[in-house]
């Protein structure tokens, strides 16, 4: 076993190709990613990462900087749990949530890669392993555009290999929702799982009127139509929408999973390894699901996700999420028929390319 030696954080912004618009979050040029580098005593590293839609990534970096390279000092690196408690207490009084929580996620997959790095197994199978070819589909950030844009990017997208797509609702006329469904659905063809995401909209009346309006279009689910603190109307929206939910990525501890997830407020769980607490609270949030019997599905970081969903029997399908890193890491996700494919390299699978994030430093 060896101690941690150092933490080096990271800040970038890294500017999008295109603008992308949902519901909640308006028009993004450009996200945060924020990165941890986590060395042994041995001079063994490992690498995480957590990421915003523009802004306060300058918390998450100084939590990341200044307090848990102070709070996990000669802590044993290999000893997840431990460090994670140390970490999550040390941070709870000013923290809990929000920065200190996405900080940690970061850190804990840091942990994990190192971990399994030194292991000399792929992170997929250091967790347990299940089969390496994971279901995924094409998450657009396309409100704004027009239809027209939208069947071009899915046509796009179908090139690249992908089986699923999902797009964004939330036009403030229920109609132009419709239309831009029905749009898809025809292009699409019957039987194409197509997926629809609200990001927060709605409240819980309207969002069982559209969710309802969208049932002829045969979706595999509506993503998060009204807010993750609503637990007892998620439970409404599952019960009286007629169609499946999903939601999970605004949620910020295992706990908050476990009272949705009880109480039967969601379909399709869903975490962001970036910001639920990292590895260690996705793993956990997963084998919940299974639990209840349900799939679990991922928002975001596909090239780490892709691994622990790897390792889950219940996994439905990961999200290949709008804010990619491709030119940013030497060996990019493959995708393969609607597959993406959990590589066999030792850790998670993903190097940055330092020296291309340099230009990039917020």
């Amino acid at each position: 076993m060896a101690k941690i030696a150092a933490v080096t954080a990271g800040h970038y912004r890294i500017p999008l190709d295109e603008p992308l618009s949902d519901s909640t979050h308006g028009i993004m040029t450009a996200f945060e990613l924020i990165t941890v580098r986590v060395r042994d005593a041995d001079g063994e590293e490992g690498m995480g990462y957590t990421y915003t839609t523009g802004h306060n990534g300058g918390a998450i970096y100084a939590t990341l900087s200044r307090d848990i390279p102070e709070i996990v000092a000669g802590l044993e690196a290999d000893r997840i749990e431990q460090v994670w408690n140390k970490v999550w207490w040390g941070l709870h009084y000013g923290g809990r949530g929000g920065p200190s929580v996405l900080a940690l996620s970061a850190l804990d997959i840091a942990l994990w890669d190192l971990k399994a790095k030194r292991a000399k197994l792929p992170l997929w199978k250091l967790l347990g392993g299940y089969d390496p070819l994971v279901p995924c589909y094409a998450g657009g950030i396309d409100l704004d555009f027009t239809t027209e844009a939208l069947l071009k990017q899915t046509e796009g997208n179908l090139a690249k290999g992908f089986r699923a797509i999902k797009m964004k609702v939330g036009r403030d006329r229920m109609s132009e929702d419709v239309a831009r469904i029905k749009a898809m659905r025809e292009y699409l063809g019957d039987g194409f799982p197509l997926m629809v995401d609200a990001n927060m909209k709605w409240t819980v009346d309207e969002s069982i009127r559209r969710a309802r309006a969208f049932q002829p279009f045969e979706l595999v689910w509506l993503e998060e139509p009204t807010i993750p603190d609503d637990v007892a109307g998620h439970v409404r929206i599952v019960r009286d929408s007629g169609l499946p939910i999903a939601t999970g990525e605004n949620m910020r501890t295992l706990w908050e999973f476990k009272h949705m997830v009880a109480s039967g407020g969601v379909t399709y769980p869903e975490p962001d390894v970036t910001n639920c607490g990292g590895v260690t609270v996705f793993m956990k949030v997963a084998h919940l699901a299974e639990a209840f019997n349900l799939p679990v599905t991922s928002h975001g970081a596909h090239d780490v996700t892709v691994q622990l969903l790897a390792a889950c029997a219940n996994r439905s399908y990961l999200e290949t999420h709008g804010f990619g890193i491709d030119r940013y890491i030497a060996e990019p996700m493959k995708i393969v028929e609607g597959n993406a494919i959990a590589p066999d390299r030792p850790g998670h699978g993903v190097a940055f390319d330092w020296k291309g994030l340099e230009g990039m430093r917020a």
